[in-house]
């Protein structure tokens, strides 16, 4: 019978067939053999695998053992490609899954096992080339990485908005470790890491090259530096990434080195990088800041450590920088405008595109306070309910009595400090926010023709941003009472970033979303849970937003919006005041939303002065240099 006919050949995957080859063949047959090597080797079980070679049982397990220590592998898996026989000699082709851990590449590759006939039972023919066709004696594997440092964000010019900070990095060289495991035991009690990552990360290294194990703060490294200094062959060096955040602080965001807690969730002791972002822009755009690390499969000459061969290499993700639409120019004039012991926030945008040119807060978070906040905007919202008002053919020089006290539907409002003004024409009463003749216009209009005015300006549409944010909303409005307290902003809730859109809408003809990074792209955080796609730009009716214009003017120059005013260019918006209680807390808020030029903003602050928020924006107007 020729060598052909008597092969014997075999498909099947160990894990899952193994069990069914049991009594299948009797012995002299090399089936068993090749199937409890490889069970054994990938059950860890390597003094079964061992009893199936033909080489010295302690060397073969100290060899497979080592593999799995070598590779760091979390698990390798097993299945038989092809096996014959002739005679007293065969071979078994199989192929290996190698699963390098959490956040690695798997590694496949395809393997040989010699097979011959010792004493009537088959073995495996002994040699490093067993483990891996390229591997002999002298020889070992070994998992090169590559770590990337972690890119900065950046404003639109492109300087980094955030500083280089000193960061201690915890690591070592395998070759001059005499116990690893005992090192890899102090450091984890010090730290709280895994003993066996760092114990994998140390002996899968390339021995000559530098093993960074942990990375920690300045606070973190003094508490426990003592302790990291008596650990034996414990190295400690410095690095100093771009991770110390500038303003606006909580849009960028702060970066920490990875905690043990952290080390659980992504995997392994060390990520590319060895950052992570807590908040902000770090925390959205953290796979892009860092991307990954390069990994390499390596064979060593285990006298020298030089590198006998590259097995395998995964490039890894690049790293990208961040950039954002944030001027720092302008961020800093709106930090010196709302600098104080008062909460306030101010949120600039460029009108024509939507783009966030700076957010600002005092005693306020930017983030859930400017971007996502729900605040009651007052009269700021007239701009809107005159949007509607004006489609509906209300004449600006419409005369409408501004009253200290009125009642519509049974809602009262009140106007302190406008007694006198018995007639005033529509276009005084929107520049001077006044409440009662605003309110008294409620059975002008409806609540779904307020809701489409709004919709039309963004309101309560779904944003796309990569933080958190909020578009604003407006209650559903059935008699006159209701229509009366959305027209007076003090049921519809708002974000000062949506009140900022709103301004950019009328002073370019067109409401656009909003826009905080220029590239990369990303998924994004859309402003509150819907399922409508996301919105694009709306031109808005060019005739109306020509009155809106003149109405907002005539709050600067002769409105309640004055303190607004600044030199280098008109300016246009309106001021308002209002009371807002949610869940028993009680708040008096000032607002001012308008423009200059192509950049527009919204300015909110607690406080009695309803002229507060706009001195604020003309602090802002005046030092940011706006050009009309």
């Amino acid at each position: 019978m020729s060598a052909r006919a008597r092969a014997v050949r075999a498909v099947l995957a160990l894990g899952l067939a193994a069990p069914l080859l049991t009594g299948c063949f009797e012995e002299p047959s090399p089936h068993e053999a090749v199937r409890d090597f490889l069970l054994g080797w990938q059950s860890g079980d390597y003094a079964a695998a061992a009893r199936r070679a033909d080489g010295d049982p302690a060397t073969v397990r100290r060899a497979l053992e080592d593999v799995r220590l070598q590779l760091d592998a979390a698990s390798i898996r097993f299945s038989i490609k092809d096996i014959a026989h002739d005679g007293d000699d065969g071979r078994a082709d199989f192929h290996a899954e190698v699963d390098l851990g959490e956040n690695n590449p798997l590694w496949q590759y395809d393997g040989l096992l010699p097979l011959h006939l010792v004493g009537g039972e088959w073995k495996v023919r002994w040699s490093p080339s067993v483990i891996h066709p390229d591997l002999h004696a002298g020889q070992r594997l070994a998992v090169a990485t590559v770590p990337v440092g972690r890119k900065p964000i950046l404003d639109r010019d492109g300087n980094p908005l955030q500083d280089e900070t000193p960061l201690q990095v915890a690591g070592v060289k395998p070759a001059k470790i005499k116990d690893p495991g005992r090192l890899c035991e102090e450091l984890s009690r010090v730290t709280g890491f895994a003993q066996d990552r760092l114990l994998g990360r140390i002996l899968s290294s390339p021995p000559q090259d530098f093993v960074a194990l942990a990375t920690f703060g300045r606070n973190k490294y003094q508490q426990i530096k003592d302790k990291l200094a008596a650990i034996p062959g414990l190295e400690i060096v410095t690095d100093n990434p771009p991770v110390a955040p500038k303003s606006p602080v909580q849009i960028v965001g702060r970066v920490t080195a990875i905690t043990a807690e952290a080390e659980q969730q992504l995997g392994g002791p060390q990520r590319a990088g060895d950052t992570i972002g807590r908040d902000g822009l770090q925390r959205a755009y953290q796979d892009q800041l860092t991307g990954s690390t390069e990994t390499r499969i390596v064979i060593l000459d285990s006298k020298t450590w030089q590198q006998v061969k590259e097995l395998k290499a995964w490039p890894g993700r690049q790293n990208t920088e961040v950039r954002t639409t944030i001027d720092s120019r302008m961020q800093s004039a709106g930090d010196d405008a709302v600098r104080g012991s008062r909460p306030a926030a101010l949120v600039a945008v460029q009108a024509s595109t939507g783009e966030i040119l700076a957010v600002s807060t005092s005693e306020l978070n930017q983030e859930k306070d400017a971007l996502a906040g729900k605040f009651a905007p007052g009269t700021a919202f007239s701009i809107i309910a005159a949007h509607g008002l004006l489609k509906g053919g209300l004449d600006p020089e419409q005369k409408v009595p501004c009253s200290a006290d009125r009642t519509v539907g049974g809602a009262r409002f009140q106007q302190p400090g406008i007694l006198g003004l018995v007639a005033p024409s529509f276009q005084t009463d929107f520049a001077q926010g006044c409440v009662t003749a605003l309110a008294s216009l409620a059975r002008r209009i409806n609540g779904p023709a307020l809701a489409s005015s709004a919709a039309e300006f963004g309101i309560g549409t779904g944003w796309r941003l990569p933080l958190r944010s909020f578009s604003g909303s407006v209650p559903g409005a059935g008699d006159d009472a209701a229509v009366a307290k959305v027209i007076a902003g003090q049921s519809a809730r708002v974000s000062p970033l949506s009140m900022a859109l709103v301004a950019a809408a009328v002073d370019s003809g067109t409401w656009r979303p909003p826009v905080l990074v220029l590239s990369p792209e990303q998924p994004v955080t859309t402003s509150e849970p819907s399922a409508r796609p996301a919105p694009g730009p709306v031109a808005l009716d060019a005739t109306v937003t020509g009155r809106l214009r003149t109405l907002m003017r005539a709050g600067v120059s002769s409105g309640s919006a004055h303190a607004a005013t600044a030199p280098g260019g008109t300016v246009y918006g309106v001021a308002s005041q209002v009371t807002q209680t949610d869940k028993k807390q009680r708040r008096t808020l000032s607002w001012f939303v308008g423009w200059q030029g192509d950049v527009a903003v919204a300015v909110m602050a607690e406080s009695g002065d309803p002229g507060t928020a706009a001195t604020m924006a003309g602090s802002f107007f005046r030092d940011s240099n706006v050009q009309p």
